[in-house]
């Protein structure tokens, strides 16, 4: 995000910024995250152009959610919605998939079963592997989870904010005991790390 917009002025220009995205992979960084907020779109093209020579080595998150990728326009997560912004995200990563698709923000106007049911419909589809929620509250998780399991939750965290320990990460808890096993850690036969997860690169 930060190699588009916030926090202050982008630390160098588009190539260095390919560059560099390229010089975490070598090392072992595999996870990217995105949005089409962020620029708007600009991100995402970066990451795109970016990670296109090492597609089926990294995984891939990006977001929805916002009225014609502008924060400041308003929320949009109406079904018909996340399929359109799905396909310009889908063009602008220079991919066939996302691997990680997030709602940016739960919007109040939406059922979240509608959200939840609209991504379940593209990843029996093949062009999304898994759901996730950002900055959702834990009946919001729990309701779009009886819908398509939620993977990952994002929620702001650090020692100056303290709230998701109050409820959202119990819930996570509890959920990992049914289905975080079986999606996020496999071992690999007489070995005690841990392999890919099911979020991992092809």
């Amino acid at each position: 995000m930060g190699m588009s917009q916030s926090y202050g002025p982008p630390p160098g220009d588009r190539q260095d910024m390919i560059a560099l995205i390229r010089a975490a992979v070598e090392p072992g960084v595999t996870f990217f995250d995105t949005a089409e907020v962020y620029g708007p779109f600009t991100n995402e093209e970066l990451v795109g152009e970016a990670l296109s020579p090492f597609r089926e080595q990294v995984v891939i998150a990006t977001k929805f959610g916002f009225e014609s990728g502008d924060a400041q326009a308003g929320l949009n997560s109406r079904p018909e919605h996340i399929r359109e912004v799905a396909e310009a995200s889908l063009t602008r990563l220079k991919t066939d998939r996302i691997d990680l698709y997030y709602q940016h923000r739960v919007d109040p106007d939406v059922p979240i079963e509608d959200v939840a049911g609209a991504v379940k419909d593209l990843i029996q589809e093949g062009t999304v592997r898994h759901f996730g929620l950002s900055e959702a509250g834990v009946q919001t998780i729990r309701r779009a989870h009886a819908v398509q399991p939620v993977t990952a939750v994002q929620s702001e965290y650090s020692l100056w904010w303290r709230e998701p320990e109050e409820a959202r990460l119990g819930r996570a808890r509890a959920e990992a005991v049914r289905g975080g096993r079986r999606m996020m850690q496999k071992r690999k036969p007489g070995n005690s790390g841990l392999e890919v997860s099911a979020l991992g690169p092809r």
